[in-house]
Protein backbone atom coordinates (compact mmCIF):
# COMPACT_ATOMS: atom_id res chain seq x y z
CA UNK A 1 0.00 0.00 0.00
CA UNK A 2 2.84 2.37 0.95
CA UNK A 3 4.56 1.48 -2.31
CA UNK A 4 1.41 2.29 -4.37
CA UNK A 5 0.92 5.66 -2.61
CA UNK A 6 4.57 6.46 -3.19
CA UNK A 7 4.28 5.64 -6.89
CA UNK A 8 1.10 7.70 -7.15
CA UNK A 9 2.80 10.72 -5.54
CA UNK A 10 5.79 10.40 -7.88
CA UNK A 11 3.48 10.19 -10.89
CA UNK A 12 1.55 13.29 -9.82
CA UNK A 13 4.79 15.18 -9.17
CA UNK A 14 6.18 14.23 -12.60
CA UNK A 15 2.97 15.23 -14.38
CA UNK A 16 2.87 18.53 -12.50
CA UNK A 17 6.50 19.26 -13.44
CA UNK A 18 5.87 18.43 -17.09
CA UNK A 19 2.81 20.69 -17.09
CA UNK A 20 4.72 23.58 -15.56
CA UNK A 21 7.60 23.21 -18.04
CA UNK A 22 5.15 23.02 -20.93
CA UNK A 23 3.38 26.14 -19.67
CA UNK A 24 6.51 28.20 -19.02
CA UNK A 25 8.59 27.19 -22.06
CA UNK A 26 6.52 29.13 -24.63
CA UNK A 27 6.80 32.20 -22.42
CA UNK A 28 10.57 31.87 -22.20
CA UNK A 29 10.85 31.36 -25.94
CA UNK A 30 8.54 34.28 -26.54
CA UNK A 31 10.56 36.50 -24.23
CA UNK A 32 13.75 35.60 -26.06
CA UNK A 33 12.22 35.97 -29.48
CA UNK A 34 10.21 39.10 -28.72
CA UNK A 35 12.96 41.72 -29.06
CA UNK A 36 14.17 40.28 -32.35
CA UNK A 37 10.64 40.09 -33.76
CA UNK A 38 10.03 43.77 -32.94
CA UNK A 39 13.21 44.96 -34.60
CA UNK A 40 12.74 46.20 -38.17
CA UNK A 41 15.07 44.63 -40.67
CA UNK A 42 18.20 46.74 -40.82
CA UNK A 43 19.31 47.84 -44.28
CA UNK A 44 22.62 46.25 -45.21
CA UNK A 45 25.56 48.66 -45.04
CA UNK A 46 26.98 49.77 -48.36
CA UNK A 47 30.54 49.46 -47.07
CA UNK A 48 32.33 47.58 -44.33
CA UNK A 49 35.56 49.34 -43.41
CA UNK A 50 38.24 47.68 -41.30
CA UNK A 51 40.81 50.14 -39.95
CA UNK A 52 43.79 48.39 -38.39
CA UNK A 53 46.70 50.31 -36.88
CA UNK A 54 49.77 48.13 -36.59
CA UNK A 55 51.20 47.96 -33.03
CA UNK A 56 48.55 50.28 -31.54
CA UNK A 57 48.31 49.35 -27.86
CA UNK A 58 45.01 49.76 -26.03
CA UNK A 59 46.50 52.13 -23.47
CA UNK A 60 47.21 54.68 -26.22
CA UNK A 61 43.48 55.43 -26.14
CA UNK A 62 43.83 56.60 -22.54
CA UNK A 63 47.35 58.04 -22.66
CA UNK A 64 46.77 60.16 -25.76
CA UNK A 65 42.97 60.25 -25.92
CA UNK A 66 42.62 63.85 -24.73
CA UNK A 67 44.92 64.92 -27.59
CA UNK A 68 42.98 63.18 -30.37
CA UNK A 69 40.80 65.29 -32.63
CA UNK A 70 36.99 65.07 -32.53
CA UNK A 71 36.52 63.27 -35.86
CA UNK A 72 39.00 60.40 -35.75
CA UNK A 73 39.44 57.86 -32.98
CA UNK A 74 37.32 59.94 -30.59
CA UNK A 75 34.44 59.79 -33.07
CA UNK A 76 34.76 56.01 -33.19
CA UNK A 77 34.76 55.78 -29.38
CA UNK A 78 31.88 58.25 -29.09
CA UNK A 79 29.60 56.74 -31.72
CA UNK A 80 30.65 53.09 -31.64
CA UNK A 81 30.76 50.17 -29.24
CA UNK A 82 34.18 49.85 -27.62
CA UNK A 83 35.47 46.79 -25.76
CA UNK A 84 37.88 47.73 -22.97
CA UNK A 85 39.15 44.18 -22.39
CA UNK A 86 39.92 42.95 -25.90
CA UNK A 87 42.96 40.67 -26.04
CA UNK A 88 44.51 38.36 -28.59
CA UNK A 89 44.40 34.82 -27.25
CA UNK A 90 47.37 33.41 -29.16
CA UNK A 91 51.16 33.61 -29.33
CA UNK A 92 53.22 34.80 -31.00
CA UNK A 93 51.59 38.23 -31.21
CA UNK A 94 52.93 39.27 -34.59
CA UNK A 95 51.55 41.21 -37.56
CA UNK A 96 50.56 38.28 -39.79
CA UNK A 97 48.74 36.16 -37.17
CA UNK A 98 46.89 39.23 -35.88
CA UNK A 99 45.75 40.39 -39.31
CA UNK A 100 44.68 36.85 -40.20
CA UNK A 101 42.57 36.61 -37.04
CA UNK A 102 40.67 39.86 -37.59
CA UNK A 103 38.55 38.76 -40.53
CA UNK A 104 38.63 34.97 -40.12
CA UNK A 105 37.53 34.92 -36.49
CA UNK A 106 40.12 32.18 -35.99
CA UNK A 107 43.47 31.64 -34.30
CA UNK A 108 46.74 30.60 -35.97
CA UNK A 109 45.81 27.03 -34.99
CA UNK A 110 43.01 27.32 -37.56
CA UNK A 111 44.38 29.84 -40.08
CA UNK A 112 47.86 28.32 -40.35
CA UNK A 113 49.42 31.78 -40.08
CA UNK A 114 51.71 31.02 -37.14
CA UNK A 115 54.09 33.97 -37.58
CA UNK A 116 55.28 36.54 -40.10
CA UNK A 117 57.63 33.88 -41.44
CA UNK A 118 58.67 30.37 -40.48
CA UNK A 119 60.79 27.40 -41.66
CA UNK A 120 58.88 25.36 -44.21
CA UNK A 121 59.22 21.66 -43.43
CA UNK A 122 58.54 20.60 -47.03
CA UNK A 123 61.16 22.77 -48.75
CA UNK A 124 63.56 23.26 -45.85
CA UNK A 125 63.56 27.00 -46.52
CA UNK A 126 62.21 29.97 -44.61
CA UNK A 127 58.98 31.32 -46.06
CA UNK A 128 56.80 34.30 -45.20
CA UNK A 129 53.10 34.18 -44.42
CA UNK A 130 52.28 35.51 -47.90
CA UNK A 131 55.35 34.88 -50.08
CA UNK A 132 54.48 33.09 -53.30
CA UNK A 133 57.29 32.11 -55.67
CA UNK A 134 54.71 30.85 -58.14
CA UNK A 135 53.07 34.24 -58.57
CA UNK A 136 54.13 37.31 -60.55
CA UNK A 137 54.61 40.69 -58.87
CA UNK A 138 53.24 43.75 -60.67
CA UNK A 139 55.03 47.05 -60.14
CA UNK A 140 57.82 45.87 -57.83
CA UNK A 141 61.59 45.70 -58.03
CA UNK A 142 63.42 43.07 -60.11
CA UNK A 143 64.46 40.94 -57.09
CA UNK A 144 61.20 41.13 -55.13
CA UNK A 145 59.12 38.01 -54.58
CA UNK A 146 55.39 38.13 -55.26
CA UNK A 147 52.83 37.63 -52.53
CA UNK A 148 49.40 36.02 -52.23
CA UNK A 149 47.03 34.56 -49.61
CA UNK A 150 47.72 30.93 -50.57
CA UNK A 151 49.05 30.03 -47.11
CA UNK A 152 45.88 31.25 -45.38
CA UNK A 153 43.95 28.10 -44.45
CA UNK A 154 40.55 29.69 -43.64
CA UNK A 155 37.97 31.87 -45.33
CA UNK A 156 37.52 35.51 -44.32
CA UNK A 157 34.44 37.66 -43.93
CA UNK A 158 35.20 39.09 -47.37
CA UNK A 159 35.33 35.61 -48.88
CA UNK A 160 31.91 34.78 -47.41
CA UNK A 161 30.54 38.12 -48.58
CA UNK A 162 31.60 37.48 -52.16
CA UNK A 163 30.27 33.94 -52.06
CA UNK A 164 26.90 35.14 -50.82
CA UNK A 165 26.54 37.77 -53.56
CA UNK A 166 27.86 35.61 -56.38
CA UNK A 167 30.90 37.85 -56.66
CA UNK A 168 29.02 41.15 -56.92
CA UNK A 169 30.50 42.51 -53.68
CA UNK A 170 33.99 43.96 -53.93
CA UNK A 171 36.63 43.10 -51.33
CA UNK A 172 39.95 44.95 -51.32
CA UNK A 173 42.82 45.18 -48.82
CA UNK A 174 45.49 47.91 -48.71
CA UNK A 175 48.55 48.48 -46.54
CA UNK A 176 52.22 49.34 -46.68
CA UNK A 177 52.97 45.72 -45.66
CA UNK A 178 52.00 42.88 -47.99
CA UNK A 179 50.76 40.59 -45.21
CA UNK A 180 48.63 43.34 -43.68
CA UNK A 181 46.95 44.00 -47.03
CA UNK A 182 46.50 40.37 -48.08
CA UNK A 183 45.44 38.40 -45.01
CA UNK A 184 42.38 40.40 -43.83
CA UNK A 185 41.01 40.55 -47.38
CA UNK A 186 41.19 36.78 -47.88
CA UNK A 187 41.62 34.23 -50.63
CA UNK A 188 38.65 35.33 -52.76
CA UNK A 189 39.32 39.08 -52.60
CA UNK A 190 39.19 41.24 -55.71
CA UNK A 191 42.55 42.79 -54.92
CA UNK A 192 45.21 43.53 -52.35
CA UNK A 193 47.79 46.32 -52.72
CA UNK A 194 50.94 47.06 -50.77
CA UNK A 195 53.99 49.31 -51.01
CA UNK A 196 57.22 48.22 -52.64
CA UNK A 197 60.30 49.62 -50.88
CA UNK A 198 62.26 48.70 -54.00
CA UNK A 199 60.23 50.56 -56.62
CA UNK A 200 58.38 53.10 -54.47
CA UNK A 201 55.06 52.01 -56.01
CA UNK A 202 51.85 50.38 -54.82
CA UNK A 203 52.02 46.81 -56.10
CA UNK A 204 50.05 43.59 -56.33
CA UNK A 205 50.32 40.16 -57.95
CA UNK A 206 48.73 38.05 -60.64
CA UNK A 207 46.88 36.10 -57.96
CA UNK A 208 44.20 38.79 -58.36
CA UNK A 209 44.38 39.95 -61.98
CA UNK A 210 46.52 39.86 -65.11
CA UNK A 211 47.84 43.39 -64.71
CA UNK A 212 47.53 46.36 -62.40
CA UNK A 213 44.31 48.31 -63.04
CA UNK A 214 44.80 51.47 -65.12
CA UNK A 215 43.96 53.74 -62.20
CA UNK A 216 46.70 52.13 -60.06
CA UNK A 217 49.21 52.61 -62.86
CA UNK A 218 48.18 56.27 -63.10
CA UNK A 219 48.57 56.63 -59.33
CA UNK A 220 52.07 55.14 -59.45
CA UNK A 221 53.02 57.31 -62.42
CA UNK A 222 52.66 60.40 -60.23
CA UNK A 223 55.46 59.00 -57.96
CA UNK A 224 53.57 59.95 -54.77
CA UNK A 225 56.28 58.62 -52.43
CA UNK A 226 59.06 60.65 -54.06
CA UNK A 227 57.68 63.97 -52.85
CA UNK A 228 58.75 63.03 -49.32
CA UNK A 229 62.47 62.97 -50.19
CA UNK A 230 64.19 65.17 -47.58
CA UNK A 231 60.86 65.74 -45.85
CA UNK A 232 61.14 66.68 -42.19
CA UNK A 233 59.08 64.81 -39.61
CA UNK A 234 58.43 67.28 -36.83
CA UNK A 235 56.14 67.10 -33.81
CA UNK A 236 52.60 68.27 -34.49
CA UNK A 237 52.16 69.68 -30.97
CA UNK A 238 54.43 71.84 -28.81
CA UNK A 239 57.35 69.99 -27.25
CA UNK A 240 55.93 70.63 -23.77
CA UNK A 241 53.07 68.25 -24.51
CA UNK A 242 55.49 65.46 -25.40
CA UNK A 243 57.55 66.03 -22.28
CA UNK A 244 54.34 65.75 -20.28
CA UNK A 245 53.01 62.58 -21.91
CA UNK A 246 56.14 60.76 -23.13
CA UNK A 247 59.19 62.19 -21.36
CA UNK A 248 62.46 63.33 -22.93
CA UNK A 249 63.14 62.88 -26.62
CA UNK A 250 66.39 60.90 -26.48
CA UNK A 251 66.56 58.71 -23.39
CA UNK A 252 69.51 56.38 -23.07
CA UNK A 253 67.49 53.28 -24.04
CA UNK A 254 66.81 54.82 -27.45
CA UNK A 255 70.43 55.68 -28.17
CA UNK A 256 71.95 52.51 -26.70
CA UNK A 257 69.85 49.35 -26.79
CA UNK A 258 70.88 45.74 -27.36
CA UNK A 259 74.47 46.94 -27.24
CA UNK A 260 73.99 48.98 -30.42
CA UNK A 261 74.77 52.71 -30.48
CA UNK A 262 72.24 54.73 -32.46
CA UNK A 263 72.27 58.30 -33.65
CA UNK A 264 69.60 60.60 -35.09
CA UNK A 265 67.00 59.48 -32.56
CA UNK A 266 65.64 62.95 -31.81
CA UNK A 267 63.20 65.26 -33.59
CA UNK A 268 63.14 66.39 -36.30
CA UNK A 269 63.65 63.28 -38.41
CA UNK A 270 64.63 63.88 -42.02
CA UNK A 271 63.77 61.24 -44.62
CA UNK A 272 66.81 61.23 -46.87
CA UNK A 273 69.03 59.05 -48.99
CA UNK A 274 72.79 58.99 -49.31
CA UNK A 275 72.35 59.06 -53.08
CA UNK A 276 70.26 62.21 -52.89
CA UNK A 277 67.63 60.48 -54.99
CA UNK A 278 64.51 58.40 -54.28
CA UNK A 279 65.95 54.90 -53.98
CA UNK A 280 65.28 51.71 -51.96
CA UNK A 281 67.14 53.12 -48.93
CA UNK A 282 64.89 56.19 -49.02
CA UNK A 283 61.70 54.13 -49.45
CA UNK A 284 62.67 51.93 -46.49
CA UNK A 285 63.32 55.02 -44.35
CA UNK A 286 59.94 56.40 -45.43
CA UNK A 287 58.22 53.37 -43.88
CA UNK A 288 59.21 54.57 -40.40
CA UNK A 289 57.53 57.97 -40.64
CA UNK A 290 53.95 59.26 -40.65
CA UNK A 291 54.42 60.04 -44.34
CA UNK A 292 53.94 56.37 -45.31
CA UNK A 293 50.59 56.43 -43.51
CA UNK A 294 49.70 59.56 -45.48
CA UNK A 295 50.68 57.77 -48.68
CA UNK A 296 48.43 54.85 -47.80
CA UNK A 297 45.55 57.19 -46.95
CA UNK A 298 45.74 58.81 -50.37
CA UNK A 299 45.77 55.41 -52.04
CA UNK A 300 42.80 54.19 -49.97
CA UNK A 301 40.78 57.18 -51.14
CA UNK A 302 41.66 56.32 -54.73
CA UNK A 303 40.51 52.73 -54.16
CA UNK A 304 37.12 53.90 -52.91
CA UNK A 305 36.72 56.34 -55.77
CA UNK A 306 37.99 54.27 -58.69
CA UNK A 307 36.43 50.98 -57.60
CA UNK A 308 33.12 52.72 -56.78
CA UNK A 309 32.95 51.06 -53.38
CA UNK A 310 29.62 51.43 -51.64
CA UNK A 311 27.92 52.58 -54.83
CA UNK A 312 25.23 49.89 -55.10
CA UNK A 313 23.07 47.60 -52.97
CA UNK A 314 25.72 44.91 -52.58
CA UNK A 315 27.90 45.49 -49.53
CA UNK A 316 31.59 46.05 -50.29
CA UNK A 317 34.51 45.58 -47.89
CA UNK A 318 37.72 47.59 -47.61
CA UNK A 319 40.52 46.79 -45.16
CA UNK A 320 43.06 49.54 -44.47
CA UNK A 321 46.07 48.76 -42.27
CA UNK A 322 48.37 51.60 -41.24
CA UNK A 323 51.87 50.12 -40.89
CA UNK A 324 54.04 53.11 -40.02
CA UNK A 325 53.07 52.93 -36.34
CA UNK A 326 54.70 49.51 -36.10
CA UNK A 327 57.93 50.59 -37.79
CA UNK A 328 58.17 53.61 -35.50
CA UNK A 329 57.33 51.54 -32.43
CA UNK A 330 60.15 49.10 -33.16
CA UNK A 331 62.69 51.92 -33.44
CA UNK A 332 61.68 54.03 -30.44
CA UNK A 333 59.47 51.95 -28.12
CA UNK A 334 55.90 52.48 -26.88
CA UNK A 335 56.81 55.22 -24.39
CA UNK A 336 58.63 57.48 -26.85
CA UNK A 337 57.80 60.89 -28.23
CA UNK A 338 57.85 59.36 -31.71
CA UNK A 339 55.15 56.81 -30.88
CA UNK A 340 53.07 59.53 -29.27
CA UNK A 341 53.40 61.71 -32.36
CA UNK A 342 52.62 59.00 -34.89
CA UNK A 343 49.59 58.02 -32.81
CA UNK A 344 48.33 61.61 -33.11
CA UNK A 345 49.16 61.59 -36.82
CA UNK A 346 47.27 58.37 -37.51
CA UNK A 347 44.28 59.79 -35.63
CA UNK A 348 44.25 62.62 -38.18
CA UNK A 349 44.54 60.12 -41.02
CA UNK A 350 41.58 58.17 -39.66
CA UNK A 351 39.61 61.39 -39.36
CA UNK A 352 40.36 62.28 -42.98
CA UNK A 353 39.39 58.80 -44.17
CA UNK A 354 36.11 58.81 -42.25
CA UNK A 355 35.25 62.29 -43.56
CA UNK A 356 36.00 61.16 -47.12
CA UNK A 357 33.72 58.13 -46.75
CA UNK A 358 31.02 60.23 -45.09
CA UNK A 359 30.91 62.59 -48.06
CA UNK A 360 31.04 59.88 -50.69
CA UNK A 361 29.05 57.00 -49.16
CA UNK A 362 27.75 58.25 -45.82
CA UNK A 363 28.91 56.95 -42.47
CA UNK A 364 25.29 56.05 -41.78
CA UNK A 365 25.72 53.53 -44.61
CA UNK A 366 29.09 52.26 -43.37
CA UNK A 367 30.03 49.69 -40.76
CA UNK A 368 33.44 50.64 -39.33
CA UNK A 369 35.78 48.44 -37.29
CA UNK A 370 38.88 49.81 -35.56
CA UNK A 371 41.49 47.53 -34.01
CA UNK A 372 45.18 46.56 -33.98
CA UNK A 373 47.12 43.40 -34.71
CA UNK A 374 49.16 43.42 -31.47
CA UNK A 375 50.69 45.76 -28.92
CA UNK A 376 54.33 46.28 -27.95
CA UNK A 377 56.64 45.64 -25.02
CA UNK A 378 58.75 48.36 -23.44
CA UNK A 379 62.38 48.49 -24.53
CA UNK A 380 64.09 46.06 -22.11
CA UNK A 381 66.69 48.63 -21.08
CA UNK A 382 63.88 51.04 -20.20
CA UNK A 383 62.02 48.33 -18.29
CA UNK A 384 65.20 47.58 -16.34
CA UNK A 385 65.66 51.27 -15.54
CA UNK A 386 62.15 51.29 -14.07
CA UNK A 387 62.79 48.19 -11.96
CA UNK A 388 60.78 45.82 -14.17
CA UNK A 389 63.51 43.20 -14.70
CA UNK A 390 63.86 43.90 -18.40
CA UNK A 391 66.67 42.13 -20.25
CA UNK A 392 67.53 40.35 -23.48
CA UNK A 393 68.00 36.59 -23.72
CA UNK A 394 70.61 35.48 -26.23
CA UNK A 395 69.14 32.76 -28.45
CA UNK A 396 72.58 31.18 -28.81
CA UNK A 397 72.53 30.53 -25.06
CA UNK A 398 69.19 28.77 -25.42
CA UNK A 399 70.28 26.63 -28.37
CA UNK A 400 73.58 25.78 -26.69
CA UNK A 401 71.82 24.67 -23.52
CA UNK A 402 69.40 22.51 -25.50
CA UNK A 403 72.21 20.92 -27.50
CA UNK A 404 74.11 20.14 -24.32
CA UNK A 405 71.01 18.68 -22.69
CA UNK A 406 70.28 16.46 -25.69
CA UNK A 407 73.89 15.32 -25.86
CA UNK A 408 73.95 14.46 -22.16
CA UNK A 409 70.78 12.41 -22.56
CA UNK A 410 71.55 10.60 -25.85
CA UNK A 411 75.37 10.60 -25.91
CA UNK A 412 76.26 9.66 -22.33
CA UNK A 413 79.64 8.23 -23.38
CA UNK A 414 80.70 11.50 -25.03
CA UNK A 415 81.35 9.86 -28.38
CA UNK A 416 83.14 11.98 -30.95
CA UNK A 417 81.84 13.07 -33.33
CA UNK A 418 78.68 13.61 -31.30
CA UNK A 419 75.87 11.54 -32.89
CA UNK A 420 73.33 14.08 -31.59
CA UNK A 421 74.93 17.03 -33.41
CA UNK A 422 72.24 17.00 -36.12
CA UNK A 423 69.21 16.46 -33.87
CA UNK A 424 68.27 20.14 -34.17
CA UNK A 425 67.18 21.43 -37.58
CA UNK A 426 69.83 23.58 -39.23
CA UNK A 427 67.99 26.75 -40.22
CA UNK A 428 71.08 28.63 -41.35
CA UNK A 429 70.25 29.63 -44.89
CA UNK A 430 72.68 32.53 -44.65
CA UNK A 431 76.05 32.73 -42.82
CA UNK A 432 75.53 33.94 -39.27
CA UNK A 433 71.82 33.11 -39.17
CA UNK A 434 70.52 31.47 -36.01
CA UNK A 435 70.29 27.69 -35.91
CA UNK A 436 67.23 25.70 -34.83
CA UNK A 437 65.13 28.56 -33.41
CA UNK A 438 62.47 30.78 -34.99
CA UNK A 439 59.61 32.66 -33.35
CA UNK A 440 60.63 31.21 -29.95
CA UNK A 441 60.05 27.75 -31.47
CA UNK A 442 62.74 25.08 -31.51
CA UNK A 443 62.69 22.86 -34.62
CA UNK A 444 63.97 19.30 -34.36
CA UNK A 445 65.52 17.37 -37.26
CA UNK A 446 62.78 14.75 -37.55
CA UNK A 447 64.48 12.59 -40.25
CA UNK A 448 67.65 12.36 -38.12
CA UNK A 449 65.63 11.35 -35.06
CA UNK A 450 63.79 8.67 -37.02
CA UNK A 451 67.06 7.37 -38.44
CA UNK A 452 68.45 6.89 -34.94
CA UNK A 453 65.22 5.58 -33.46
CA UNK A 454 64.86 8.49 -31.03
CA UNK A 455 61.42 9.03 -29.47
CA UNK A 456 60.06 12.51 -30.21
CA UNK A 457 58.47 12.79 -26.79
CA UNK A 458 61.67 11.84 -24.98
CA UNK A 459 63.85 14.31 -26.86
CA UNK A 460 61.23 17.06 -26.52
CA UNK A 461 61.21 16.57 -22.76
CA UNK A 462 65.00 16.62 -22.63
CA UNK A 463 65.12 19.80 -24.70
CA UNK A 464 62.52 21.52 -22.52
CA UNK A 465 64.35 20.55 -19.36
CA UNK A 466 67.55 22.03 -20.75
CA UNK A 467 65.87 25.22 -22.02
CA UNK A 468 64.39 25.89 -18.61
CA UNK A 469 67.88 26.21 -17.13
CA UNK A 470 68.46 29.41 -19.14
CA UNK A 471 67.69 32.50 -17.02
CA UNK A 472 64.60 34.27 -18.34
CA UNK A 473 62.93 31.22 -19.91
CA UNK A 474 59.62 30.94 -18.07
CA UNK A 475 57.66 28.07 -19.64
CA UNK A 476 58.29 25.34 -22.20
CA UNK A 477 55.69 23.38 -24.18
CA UNK A 478 56.24 20.35 -26.39
CA UNK A 479 54.60 19.25 -29.62
CA UNK A 480 53.49 16.05 -27.88
CA UNK A 481 51.73 18.03 -25.14
CA UNK A 482 49.92 20.25 -27.62
CA UNK A 483 48.98 17.46 -30.03
CA UNK A 484 47.52 15.29 -27.27
CA UNK A 485 45.71 17.98 -25.29
CA UNK A 486 47.98 17.57 -22.27
CA UNK A 487 47.56 21.18 -21.17
CA UNK A 488 44.74 22.89 -19.30
CA UNK A 489 42.61 25.38 -21.26
CA UNK A 490 42.11 27.25 -17.98
CA UNK A 491 45.83 28.10 -17.98
CA UNK A 492 45.82 31.36 -19.99
CA UNK A 493 49.45 31.12 -21.14
CA UNK A 494 49.09 27.48 -22.18
CA UNK A 495 45.85 28.27 -23.99
CA UNK A 496 47.52 31.02 -25.99
CA UNK A 497 50.33 28.66 -26.94
CA UNK A 498 47.79 26.07 -28.05
CA UNK A 499 45.89 28.66 -30.11
CA UNK A 500 49.15 29.57 -31.86
CA UNK A 501 50.13 26.01 -32.70
CA UNK A 502 49.61 24.67 -36.24
CA UNK A 503 51.31 21.24 -36.50
CA UNK A 504 52.63 21.47 -40.06
CA UNK A 505 54.26 24.87 -39.49
CA UNK A 506 55.01 25.29 -35.80
CA UNK A 507 58.15 24.05 -34.08
CA UNK A 508 58.52 21.08 -31.76
CA UNK A 509 59.24 23.06 -28.61
CA UNK A 510 57.63 26.42 -27.81
CA UNK A 511 59.37 28.72 -25.34
CA UNK A 512 57.77 31.44 -23.23
CA UNK A 513 60.09 33.98 -21.69
CA UNK A 514 59.57 36.21 -18.64
CA UNK A 515 57.62 39.45 -18.89
CA UNK A 516 59.66 42.48 -19.98
CA UNK A 517 62.33 40.24 -21.52
CA UNK A 518 63.10 39.76 -25.21
CA UNK A 519 64.30 36.53 -26.78
CA UNK A 520 66.94 37.16 -29.41
CA UNK A 521 65.77 40.53 -30.75
CA UNK A 522 68.43 43.15 -31.39
CA UNK A 523 66.01 45.89 -32.44
CA UNK A 524 65.17 48.42 -29.72
CA UNK A 525 61.54 47.36 -29.19
CA UNK A 526 59.35 44.47 -30.27
CA UNK A 527 56.34 42.28 -29.47
CA UNK A 528 55.32 38.63 -29.65
CA UNK A 529 54.65 37.56 -26.06
CA UNK A 530 51.43 36.39 -24.33
CA UNK A 531 51.55 39.34 -21.91
CA UNK A 532 49.01 42.15 -21.80
CA UNK A 533 51.27 44.80 -23.31
CA UNK A 534 51.33 42.65 -26.48
CA UNK A 535 47.78 41.23 -26.44
CA UNK A 536 45.58 44.14 -25.29
CA UNK A 537 44.30 46.16 -28.26
CA UNK A 538 41.49 48.57 -29.11
CA UNK A 539 38.35 47.03 -30.57
CA UNK A 540 35.58 49.33 -31.75
CA UNK A 541 32.59 48.73 -34.03
CA UNK A 542 30.61 51.73 -35.25
CA UNK A 543 27.52 51.61 -37.45
CA UNK A 544 23.79 51.23 -37.65
CA UNK A 545 22.54 48.55 -35.28
CA UNK A 546 25.44 48.89 -32.82
CA UNK A 547 24.74 50.48 -29.43
CA UNK A 548 27.47 52.96 -28.64
CA UNK A 549 29.23 52.71 -25.30
CA UNK A 550 32.07 51.04 -23.41
CA UNK A 551 31.73 47.32 -22.83
CA UNK A 552 33.57 45.63 -19.98
CA UNK A 553 32.96 42.14 -21.37
CA UNK A 554 36.06 40.16 -22.22
CA UNK A 555 36.46 39.98 -25.98
CA UNK A 556 39.03 39.16 -28.64
CA UNK A 557 39.62 40.33 -32.21
CA UNK A 558 38.47 36.82 -33.20
CA UNK A 559 34.98 38.05 -32.27
CA UNK A 560 34.96 40.69 -35.01
CA UNK A 561 34.31 38.41 -38.00
CA UNK A 562 31.42 36.36 -36.53
CA UNK A 563 29.83 39.56 -35.22
CA UNK A 564 30.00 41.24 -38.63
CA UNK A 565 28.74 38.05 -40.26
CA UNK A 566 25.71 38.15 -37.96
CA UNK A 567 25.02 41.80 -38.83
CA UNK A 568 25.38 41.10 -42.55
CA UNK A 569 23.39 37.84 -42.33
CA UNK A 570 26.31 35.86 -43.70
CA UNK A 571 27.70 32.43 -43.07
CA UNK A 572 30.54 32.93 -40.56
CA UNK A 573 34.04 32.37 -41.96
CA UNK A 574 34.91 28.69 -42.25
CA UNK A 575 37.15 28.31 -39.20
CA UNK A 576 35.63 30.99 -36.99
CA UNK A 577 35.87 30.32 -33.25
CA UNK A 578 34.99 33.80 -31.96
CA UNK A 579 31.71 34.75 -30.34
CA UNK A 580 29.02 37.17 -31.52
CA UNK A 581 29.27 40.36 -29.47
CA UNK A 582 25.58 40.28 -28.64
CA UNK A 583 25.93 42.88 -25.87
CA UNK A 584 26.19 45.65 -28.48
CA UNK A 585 23.00 44.73 -30.32
CA UNK A 586 19.76 46.58 -29.45
CA UNK A 587 17.82 43.31 -29.65
CA UNK A 588 19.72 41.95 -26.66
CA UNK A 589 19.88 42.93 -23.02
CA UNK A 590 23.26 44.58 -22.44
CA UNK A 591 23.77 45.52 -18.80
CA UNK A 592 27.51 45.67 -19.31
CA UNK A 593 27.38 48.70 -21.60
CA UNK A 594 27.89 52.00 -19.81
CA UNK A 595 26.58 53.97 -22.81
CA UNK A 596 28.55 56.99 -21.69
CA UNK A 597 29.38 59.19 -24.63
CA UNK A 598 33.04 60.11 -24.87
CA UNK A 599 33.85 63.62 -25.95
Amino acid sequence: MLQKNHCRRVTILCLTTVFLIASIAPLVVAQRAQPTSKQPKQAAPKLVLLIAVDQFRYDYLDRFGSLFGPSGIRRLLRDGGSWTDANYDHVPTYTAPGHATMMTGAWPAETGIVANEWPDRETGKRVSSVSDTGAILFGGGPTEVASSPRRLMASTLGDELRLSTNGRSKVIGVSIKDRAAILPAGRHANAAYWFSSQSGSMVSSNYYFNQLPDWVQRFNATRPADKYLNAKWERILPESEYLKYAGEDTPSWETDSAGIKRTNTSFPHIVSSSSGKPDPAFYQALDSTPFSNDLLLGFAEQVIQNENLGADDDTDLLTVSFSANDYVGHLYGPYSQEVMDISLNVDRDISTLLDFIDKRIGLQNTLVVFTADHGAAPIPEQAAAFGLAGSRIDTSDVVRSIRNGISARFNPKNLSPDPTANYLWNLRENPGAQDAIANANIYLNIPALKHDGISSQVIEDAACEAAMTVPGINRCFTRTQLMHGAISPTDPIARRVLHGFYPRRSGDIILIYDAFKYLGDSIPATHGSPYSYDTHVPMVIMGAGIIHGRYQNSATPADIAPTLASILRLQPPSNSVGRILFEAFPSMINPSATNVRQN
